[in-house]
């Protein structure tokens, strides 16, 4: 793929797509800069010499002032999803092409929709608006208005579990594609509706999908798609090693262990499924023979269970001296001295702590399973051996007051990890704590919601607060950025200091925001920044 184009196209997939955020910001804005989705996007984004940036957009902007080529994005290691049907669609015989970053490779697709194209599916798996959808859809009908469109992933199964029938089929078909995917995998319902359009066939015997039909949305029967890891591991060879840079997301499980009740992915995933460790290590060794590939971000709800398991891909990696770099989510209740130091010597730069929350109470209500001084246990054993760790933190969840937060800065205080961000509740229709919807009294969704404890105007005043006072760690923005950035950042050649100088640089300005800060502060901010 990435090729010549010499024979048809049986699938374009295109992975991610980032709004233009100047429109973004206006249209959030609109929606009132008290909202609390306007508020978690102000603790993204500064004002730099009269003009509003995030910080990969400042980023780009000063190394290319310096003449250096800059186009860093949080999503610039080639999407899994795109990486997981490329490969499946291939096993079965089917031509595919990618698009990676569509406003990045707009001018590709372009092009490609000028080739005999037979459909483009598109991926939504950060996407909680249709908008970005809706921008790609159009641009594919612009040029070329005969390609059959697929949408698939987290977004329509969102819309699925959210919506009732009628409602969902008014939505779907607003969107303006021919076909949609209701799978939390979804390879084999996207090859068979590939298969369908090549060879004639009928759509309505295929499960888990929606089609137009006579300008009506159809839907098909509902089965759970089960595609084995050890037998769908990613082909690597399929991706050109230059646009794979050097670093790769990988994925060596599916679904989560765990049932918090703030988090509707172990309802949608299904159930937890692992690779072997044959199977992750024959897709490392593929990427240590590419040569290029020095840093992994494995993106694994919960890598490190089981514990046994864990400690065999360490012992793995260690074996065949890859000397990878990766960095992990985590579930830090259950390390001890022992697996740290596997994680070090096997490579470990750094993991995703999902913390949640700094108070016993609240850890309780979500069931998150972790008591608190495991966490200070865990933190502690991962400064102790330097590997970065971020945590993660919901403001506001019900039950939350102000107690509980203050115990939570208490908390980030005391275990200062290397880096913080905290966000308010986002109340999703289809998780766990919903079924005490009447008792807790909640009431609204999304970011705009109130409780019986707190509402989502006080969790975004916490949150402010809490960026505003907390001195030991230092926060992470999310917009394009995200602690998923360093490794990436990382590849490209900065250093770990350099991205800590830039972020505490970016902070400074995200401050003056809220508090003016004196000259000499804000001109140490720009310093910091200019290091890059």
């Amino acid at each position: 793929m990435g090729k010549t184009i010499t024979q048809p196209i049986d699938c374009i997939l295109i992975g991610y797509n980032e709004p233009d955020f100047a429109n973004y910001e206006r249209v959030l804005r609109s929606m009132g800069e008290n909202s609390g989705a306007y508020r978690d996007l102000n603790l993204n984004f500064v004002e730099y010499e009269e003009k509003k940036y995030t910080p990969a957009g400042l980023l780009n902007y000063l190394r290319k002032r310096k003449g250096i080529d800059s186009n860093i994005h949080c999503a610039e290691p080639l999407s899994l999803a795109v990486a997981y049907l490329s490969t499946f669609l291939n096993r079965q015989g089917l031509i595919t092409e990618y698009i990676n970053i569509f406003q990045h490779e707009k001018d590709r697709l372009a092009e490609l929709l000028k080739t005999n194209v037979r459909t483009v599916a598109i991926t939504t798996t950060f996407y909680v608006s249709p908008l970005p959808i809706i921008e790609i859809i159009t641009f594919i009908r612009k040029h070329n208005r005969s390609v059959k469109i697929i949408i698939g992933g987290p977004f329509i199964s969102n819309q699925c579990a959210q919506f009732d029938s009628e409602t969902l089929k008014f939505m779907l078909q607003s969107l303006n594609a021919d076909f949609y995917v209701n799978s939390s995998q979804g390879e084999y319902a996207l090859y068979r509706i590939i298969d369908a359009l090549i060879n004639n066939k009928s759509f309505a015997d295929i499960d888990n999908i929606f089609y137009l039909k006579d300008k009506k949305i159809i839907s098909t029967d509902s089965s759970f798609e089960n595609n084995d890891l050890d037998k769908n591991y990613v082909d690597w060879s399929l991706f050109d090693s230059d646009k794979l840079g050097r670093t790769v997301n990988l994925r060596t499980a599916r679904g989560c262990a765990f049932n918090c009740s703030f988090c509707g992915y172990p309802v949608r995933a299904g159930k937890y499924t692992l690779a072997s460790v044959s199977t992750v290590e024959k897709e490392l060794s593929y990427l240590k023979d590419n040569g290029k590939v020095k840093y992994l971000a494995f993106i694994d709800d919960t890598f490190n269970i089981p514990q046994n398991r864990f400690k065999e891909i360490c012992k793995m990696m260690m074996r065949n001296k890859y000397g990878y770099k990766w960095f992990s989510y985590l579930r830090c209740q259950f390390l001890d001295e022992e697996t740290v130091q596997l994680m070090k010597e096997s490579g470990c730069a750094g993991v995703f702590l999902g913390l949640e929350s700094g108070s016993s109470g609240i850890l309780q209500k979500m069931n998150k399973g972790a008591q608190i001084d495991k966490y200070r246990k865990g933190i502690a054993l991962l400064n102790k051996y330097d590997i970065l760790n971020f945590a993660s933190l919901i403001i506001g969840f019900p039950g939350e007051t102000e107690r509980t937060v203050q115990e939570t800065i208490a908390f980030i205080e005391e275990t200062s990890p290397t880096f913080y961000r905290a966000q308010i509740w986002y109340c999703d229709p289809v998780t766990p704590i919903m079924e005490q919807k009447e008792t807790l009294q909640i009431e609204g969704m999304s970011f705009q919601w109130s409780h019986v404890t707190m509402n989502s105007m006080q969790a975004s005043d916490w949150v402010d607060k809490m960026f505003l006072t907390v001195k030991n760690s230092i926060w992470l923005p999310q917009y394009n950025f995200d602690f998923w950035i360093i490794p990436t950042l990382l590849g490209k050649g900065m250093s770990q200091e350099q991205i800590m100088s830039f972020v505490k640089g970016f902070n400074a300005l995200l401050r003056n925001k809220f508090i003016p800060e004196p000259d000499r502060i804000l001109r140490q901010a720009i310093n910091n920044l200019e290091i890059v």
